[in-house]
């Protein structure tokens, strides 16, 4: 299955509860953490949903 890196560029700090609780999902906690998840269609549609706040490149 293929990999993905998933990394935070910006802040959490006045978002949506949501967004927030996707980030938190997703195991991002500060800006420039970088996590790695299979890629998947349940956490490409997180990535989909913060796709402003973090960067995403094939690992």
């Amino acid at each position: 299955m293929a990999k993905i890196k998933v990394t935070q560029v910006r802040s959490q700090i006045k978002r949506p509860q949501d967004q927030k609780r996707t980030l938190e999902a997703l195991g991002l906690r500060k800006i420039g953490q970088v996590v790695e998840h299979d890629a998947t269609p349940n956490i490409l549609g997180m990535v989909n949903k913060v796709k402003h706040l973090v960067s995403v490149e094939e690992a």
